[in-house]
């Protein structure tokens, strides 16, 4: 992982690069194969409904998709155009983004910030459907199209009063979550655990990791935790979303992330790693066209 991640990044591949104890069971399927191979795959690996699937290379949350029986899955696999991954729901509740930076010449790393993720989440009065306790809160409202498409009728539901629903289980902000900076909470405690993890992934030393876990108290002990995904070079340190900072506050982090980049980039030169090309950098743009394309409107 040169310089701390590939440019399209595949999540296969970037998995298949950390210690299996820290992710959730996973599966790689190609496009286009049938699905009667899928369904001997995902048999074979005992990962269970209901399960996440998600493009391997993925933008913002799109295609990201939680499938609760083999008839969705179907549907799924027939409609996608692009590779994909099988992956367990991990158990835990709660969500946070946490950026890690390294020299290559230092023994410990730092981590530079925290961002936690507030699902979009609604409770029930026993008398509103879920479509009236979305219109209540505007973030929630500017999800309705892409929720209408995953639930349909289902949004006519009415919970019953303190009954909770989250309707997009995954952390991303495209997808209605918010995200609060709890920068405030780093640690020495916290970060030997999550030092300890990235040493064990090959040439790390820059990037964002998103966690889920069951409480704070475990995740600094490094227990009950689980990685969703680990973003490299590509990162941003999304605690600057944060509505209470400003964009002065975005502009100053995002300088000093870039500054890390560019100085780890310098130091991985001089240990025999080529910066990247222009040519080879609009080819990946090009990529990544054609992949955003195929997924954004899935």
């Amino acid at each position: 992982m040169r310089n701390g991640g590939f440019i399209m990044d595949s999540k296969n591949e970037i998995y298949n690069l950390i210690p299996k104890q820290f992710y959730p069971k996973t599966e790689f399927i190609k496009e286009k194969i049938s699905f009667e191979e899928v369904a001997t795959i995902l048999n074979n690996s005992k990962i269970n409904f209901p399960l996440i699937a998600k493009p391997d290379i993925g933008l913002r949350g799109s295609a990201v998709k939680k499938i609760n029986n083999l008839e969705e899955l179907k549907a799924y696999h027939t409609k996608a155009n692009f590779d994909y991954l099988l992956q367990d729901l991990i158990p835990y509740e709660n969500e946070v983004g946490i950026f890690y930076v390294r020299y290559p010449h230092e023994k410990k790393g730092r981590l530079t910030g925290i961002v936690a993720k507030e699902f979009l989440i609604v409770e029930g009065d026993g008398k509103s459907t879920i479509v009236d306790l979305t219109k209540q809160n505007p973030r929630y409202e500017l999800q309705l199209d892409s929720l209408m498409k995953e639930y349909g009728w289902g949004l006519n539901d009415i919970l019953s009063k303190g009954e909770k629903r989250n309707l997009v289980p995954y952390g991303n902000h495209s997808r209605g979550t918010k995200f609060l900076d709890y920068s405030h909470l780093i640690s020495p405690e916290l970060t030997e655990v999550i030092d300890e993890m990235c040493q064990q992934v090959p040439e790390f030393y820059f990037g964002r990791m998103d966690l889920m876990y069951n409480t704070w108290v475990e995740l600094v002990q490094g227990k009950n935790f689980s990685i969703v995904e680990l973003n490299g070079s590509a990162s941003e340190p999304t605690h600057i979303y944060d509505p209470k900072h400003s964009l002065f506050f975005a502009w100053k982090e995002l300088a000093r992330h870039i500054t890390y980049m560019f100085e780890i980039s310098v130091e991985n030169r001089k240990r025999g790693f080529p910066y990247l090309s222009h040519k080879f950098g609009m080819e990946q743009y090009r990529l990544h066209l054609q992949q955003s394309n195929k997924i954004v409107n899935f």
